[in-house]
């Protein structure tokens, strides 16, 4: 192979960053990934991510095919149903979802800590921790300088922020692309799934993914995660062989204690949120899930009293990118939360950063080989990412924020009647449940 006339510059070992870093390092490009992290084992917090069949794609695209198959193994089973109840938990409709899709085709979910890891294997030659960049400066050539916090300098031919909402080179680069607040204060947490807990519950509550829309713009939704492997670590009994030799041989699954479990989350408007929220932590969130949800069916209040209090976590602010024009294109471009973040309503973050990883990195690569000028690639990557990642912006803030017309104090009320008479009618025609299963597969990139 021929030596790499690029050297890029990623600053954050997110998502979108270690996709894009993957690819270029597997197309022989030079890369060099800067995290703030000081260690692999640094900040293994968070719980599910949604993994779309577009972001199923793209990190296909940029990952190794042993990886890539790695990470279908470590994903949890595929999400047989969809389930929407009213905080009475009464049923309103169900949607029974496909499960013999292919792996680069289907919705997964996978643990944020499994993902990490996985993300950060097979990169130790070009991930760099404990670089908290600081500010770049433009060199004669055109070449570009990265500092960090503790007095190093890299230097590279194209630098890429992936280092998220709080972006350092966003805000060198692009000063007036702004953050807002999107209205919505949330409380989740993390129960162990076992049989005494599947037995309190009706049946479709832990065969999927649930959702209770409540007056008031209040939003739950419950995730159930089941996993490949046991308590131990070890590949449950069934599991495929060849999945449980890349389990076996995967380094990361040291790492993630996750087992099978569900995740809930409540999210209200600020105003419903209740004093003191932004200091709470362990049993005392549980105690202000309940009171954040008064009126609710017992067996709701009683999932946030089985959580365990370790697990519990609170955000009293959810940002949201305010979307800008196209500015001039140079060496220095972004991905992901770090030039479009957005509300978690539509499970597009992550999957919009896999998106501009695959098409960032094709652009790089071709610009590489020669084959492309580098700045009409990062141009024609920017111009589509501008289109798609703040159109996600702006649908993600309709459906989990302040434009959202359920939180609205009068017309929510007339939004969630007639949203709960369309869910009984869907229920109660098949054609129409299976159209809409496909209308929903579909929006999220399933071919």
């Amino acid at each position: 192979m021929a030596a790499s006339q690029l050297h890029v510059m990623i600053i954050g070992a997110g998502t979108g960053g270690m996709a894009l870093a993957h690819a270029l390092k597997n197309a022989g490009v030079g890369v060099a990934v800067y995290e703030r992290d000081r260690t692999r084992l640094d900040f293994l917090q968070g719980h599910r991510v949604g993994i779309n069949p577009e972001g199923s794609r793209a990190l296909k695209a940029c990952l190794s095919p042993e990886l890539f198959d790695t990470f279908v193994a470590t994903c949890a089973a595929p999400m047989r149903r969809g389930t929407l109840y009213t905080e009475k938990l009464k049923e309103l409709v169900s949607l029974e979802f496909p499960l013999d899709r292919d792996a680069a085709n289907s919705e997964k979910s996978v643990s944020r800590v499994t993902l990490k890891q996985l993300l950060r294997t097979d990169v130790d030659d070009i991930l760099h921790f404990g670089k908290y960049f600081t500010h770049y400066e433009r060199l004669d050539g055109g070449r570009i300088a990265a500092h960090f916090e503790d007095g190093t300098t890299a230097t590279g031919d194209v630098l890429v922020a992936a280092d998220g909402t709080r972006s350092r080179v966003r805000q060198q680069y692009l000063p007036h692309a702004k953050l807002e607040d999107a209205e919505m204060v949330t409380v989740s947490g993390k129960i162990a799934l076992d049989d005494s807990v599947r037995d309190r519950f009706p049946p479709h509550m832990t065969d999927g993914t649930s959702f209770v829309l409540a007056p008031g713009g209040r939003f739950f939704i419950l995730h159930t995660m089941r996993f490949p492997w046991d308590q131990d670590r070890k590949p449950k009994d069934g599991i495929g062989g060849r999945d449980a030799e890349l389990l076996a041989a995967w380094p990361g699954l040291a790492f993630d204690n996750t087992t099978d479990h569900l995740i809930w989350g409540l999210a209200v408007p600020p105003h419903l949120a209740p004093a003191g929220l932004a200091d709470a932590e362990g049993a005392d969130v549980i105690d202000m899930a309940r009171s954040m949800s008064p009126g609710w069916s017992p067996d709701l209040h009683r999932l946030f009293e089985l959580s365990a209090p370790t697990t519990t976590a609170v955000s009293t602010r959810q940002s949201t990118s305010v979307p800008i024009p196209a500015w001039p294109t140079t060496n220095i471009t972004l991905l992901g939360d770090a030039i479009h973040t957005m509300t978690p309503g539509r499970g597009a973050g992550a999957n919009t950063a896999l998106k501009d990883a695959q098409i960032l990195a094709e652009r790089l690569v071709a610009a590489d080989r020669g084959d492309l000028d580098l700045i009409d690639g990062i141009r024609d990557y920017e111009t589509q990412m501008i289109d798609y990642g703040f159109e996600a912006v702006r649908e993600s803030l309709k459906f989990f924020g302040k434009d959202n017309p359920l939180n609205r104090p009068v017309l929510g009320r007339a939004f969630l009647a007639a949203l709960r008479g369309g869910a009984r009618t869907v229920q109660a025609l098949p054609p129409v449940r299976r159209a809409l299963v496909n209308r929903m597969l579909a929006g999220r990139g399933a071919q």
